[in-house]
């Protein structure tokens, strides 16, 4: 069995340090001694058949952990490596979630794997410890199951002091093309991964293996963002439409890829349908979703504790609001208003810069409504962020659980208490631009809500004028991430920018031109994100029609910054148009790199220039393959595409009964600072794109969340219109 690598999460006991030594923490795992110490949760009782232990597992349990038979008392101690194992049988297509974890509140799993059982088999996995503690615990969880059924294991083994496994990611061929499709009149470039310093030969071949073009690859030499030496192939001069063709050089021969005019329409959609999944407060149905259907979440309805009354932190406020809806941020079951606002806006962005939107069929319950589904699916989350703006007219930064809770859980499932958290300036900002935005946008559908949409808008901004100091904490990471910001300056003027678009208000366009962030360069390394605003504001003001003053001079902004990605394009071996100077790369990589590319995309607008539309076609690459590790970073694309994003009910690696993420899903990409226990257990050391790996434990490199696939969205949208 191929060993699987994870890592601890913190704990405090300390317990005698032991170096290169086996040695065994669990006691009597052959069961040779009857079944003590072992225990089983109530409702089930171990005994021995044949020197096995076994148990019957009750019926009608909601979560794995109902039913368990574990040993606590287990010593980890940091920077050791285990083997976890044991024998197992159980009846057929059940699933065991195997674990170590800690044995004390607050009950932190540090590593798990969920194999499907049927007859007898051994289980091996090794993990590297991150810390020490004396309370760790070894348990198999057999709960979830509406019937009884029965469960066996034997040979329970938690070795420590064996040698660590050595991570080494499967890169396939070192010929990295795209692997989904390059566009018959667009640029065509491959990157081979080689040791040769001075041209190669390359052959493009069809399907049959037979000729179409042939050519000499261009030395680029070591690229640092992977510490590689590679070169760049160009094939932009064949434009015939094909499939599975493949690139041959240096002796290896690239996954197969087409060549197609209609290569992203169907991600167009796909990426927008990622939202109706992550929706809350509404069932997901099965016909919409086939393999996706679930309760509805978080809507008062135990074992939840819902969203339809939810009170503020002990301290932070007297009353409670009715937050249901809206869109789960991530892999967990927060809901975020400045995520949430970015996420938005580049939906609604899509919808009105790029014409073909307004026809997509997402297939969403309000389909055939009149209303473009875009506007349909944007309205779910429009709606939930109104409802976070207090009595003040500020708005609440985020709800969420009161604790973390484990992997998987379907949200209706969710047990904990849910809180809101204080209001804040940037929160309030992110309701006032998206507001603004909606209130143009839906008027000719839906004039009642745009009014209000409106004054909700005014409201918020009128209230963080008032209050423009109010940041969310970076200590406030406990059941949900902090999402803190403290500079606002750049969500004042997409605030106002947005208001003033709407409304022409002179007020607005006063705020606008003594904003800092008006003439300053805001085309960083990273372009925009939720924390970085000031971007979407110069995007709309460049591309929607205003009579703001020096207008000429915001476009010549955007272009500027247009071009500074490209000329950052063209240097990199690999075609990523985004490169930190220290050679990190950021977490949510893949949306950075599909945001910048937005940015492109808004110069090709503006100036229709075949560079713009060149750059930003050949930047798809990236994305879907053409890059170090060999893989689409969109669910469902390409040959070998992410598929284990951090996810709580999207979990098929830990429950095979779960659902993968749905195809258009953009995984989180390559990150230096590997945060998470499985990435620095296999990741030290890392260069640049190597610091990935798609494993659902990694929420650091591989996690799925509103704004990344708000850039894939808004990027492919604009990319269809193009083919």
């Amino acid at each position: 069995m191929i060993a699987v690598v994870a890592a601890l999460l913190m704990a405090t006991a300390a317990v005698p340090a032991y170096a290169n030594q086996e040695v065994e923490q669990v006691v009597n795992g052959g069961f040779d001694s009857g079944t003590e110490p072992f225990w089983a949760n109530a409702g089930m009782t171990i005994g021995l058949t044949d020197g096995r232990a076994c148990a019957d597992v009750p019926g009608g349990t909601v979560n794995r952990w109902d039913a368990a038979i574990g040993q606590n008392d287990i010593d980890l101690v940091a920077g050791e490596t285990y083997r976890f194992g044991f024998d197992a049988s159980g009846d057929a297509g059940h699933v065991v979630r195997a674990i170590t974890g800690l044995a004390v509140s607050p009950y932190d799993t540090y590593f798990e794997q969920s194999p499907v059982l049927g007859g007898w088999q051994h289980y091996e996995w090794t993990f590297t410890a991150t810390t020490t503690t004396g309370q760790g615990q070894v348990a198999f969880q057999v709960g979830g199951s509406p019937d009884p059924w029965r469960f066996c294991v034997d040979n329970v083994s938690l070795v420590g002091g064996v040698p660590p496994e050595v991570y080494e990611p499967d890169t396939g061929p070192r010929v990295r093309v795209n692997q989904v499709a390059y566009l018959p009149t667009g640029p065509k470039v491959a990157t081979l991964v080689t040791s040769a310093t001075t041209p190669v030969r390359w052959t493009l071949n069809d399907r049959s293996g037979k000729s179409v073009s042939a050519g000499r690859s261009v030395p680029r030499g070591i690229d640092p963002s992977s510490g590689q030496n590679v070169h760049t192939i160009d094939f932009g001069s064949v434009r015939k439409a094909a499939s599975g063709l493949t690139l041959s050089a240096d002796g290896e021969t690239s996954r197969p890829f087409d060549i197609s005019g209609r290569a992203y329409r169907k991600l167009r959609s796909d990426s927008l349908k990622f939202y109706y999944t992550q929706r809350s407060g509404i069932p997901i149905r099965d016909d919409l979703r086939p393999g996706y259907a679930r309760p509805a979440g978080h809507v008062d309805v135990a074992p939840n504790q819902g969203d339809g009354a939810v009170p503020c932190q002990p301290g932070v406020c007297d009353y409670t609001l009715d937050v249901r809806g809206g869109w789960y941020d991530a892999g967990d079951h927060g809901k975020y208003v400045v995520n949430g606002g970015i996420s938005v806006w580049e939906l609604l962005a899509e919808y009105e810069h790029n014409r073909g939107s307004r026809k997509l069929n997402l297939a969403l319950p309000e389909s055939g409504n009149r209303v473009p589904d875009i506007l349909d699916e944007a309205r779910w989350e429009l709606e939930f962020l109104l409802s976070m703006q207090a009595p003040s007219g500020l708005v609440h930064h985020k709800i969420h659980d009161r604790a973390w809770t484990g992997l998987p859980l379907l949200p209706h499932l969710d047990p904990q208490p849910r809180e809101l958290h204080p209001v804040s300036t940037a929160a309030t900002l992110n309701v006032a631009a998206t507001a603004a935005q909606a209130a143009r946008l839906y008027t000719p559908y839906d004039a009642t809500f745009a009014r209000r949409a409106l004054a909700a808008a005014r409201t918020a901004y009128d209230a963080a004028k008032a209050n423009p100091a109010l940041y969310a904490p970076e200590s406030d990471g406990v059941g949900g991430g902090a999402y803190n910001d403290a500079k606002v300056t750049d969500d004042f003027y997409w605030a106002a920018a947005e208001l003033y678009l709407t409304t022409g208000d002179r007020r607005y366009a006063a705020d606008l031109l003594a904003s800092p962030e008006h003439t300053a360069d805001v085309f960083g390394p990273v372009a925009f994100d939720w924390a970085t605003t000031a971007v979407p504001a110069k995007i709309d003001l460049a591309l929607v029609p205003n009579r703001l003053p020096g207008l000429s001079a915001v476009r010549k902004q955007v272009i500027a910054g247009a071009d500074k990605y490209l000329a950052i394009q063209r240097e990199h071996p690999y075609g990523v148009a985004y490169a930190q100077p220290n050679g990190s790369w950021d977490w949510g990589s893949s949306s950075i790199v599909a945001n910048n590319l937005v940015v492109i995309a808004a110069g090709h607008r503006l100036t229709g220039k075949a560079a713009y539309r060149d750059g930003l076609i050949s930047g798809l690459d990236w994305l879907f393959g053409r890059n170090a590790l060999n893989i689409s970073y969109v669910t469902g694309y390409g040959e070998v595409a992410a598929q284990n994003q951090h996810s709580r009910w999207y979990a098929a690696q830990l429950d095979p009964s779960l659902p993968h993420p749905p195809a258009g899903t953009l995984a989180g990409g390559p990150n230096s600072s590997i945060q998470d226990p499985v990435a620095q257990s296999l990741l030290q050391g890392c260069v640049g794109q190597f610091c990935y790996i798609d494993d659902i434990g990694s929420w650091s490199t591989n996690e799925l969340t509103i704004n990344w696939n708000a850039a894939l969205a808004h990027l492919i949208g604009y990319v269809a219109e193009l083919e």
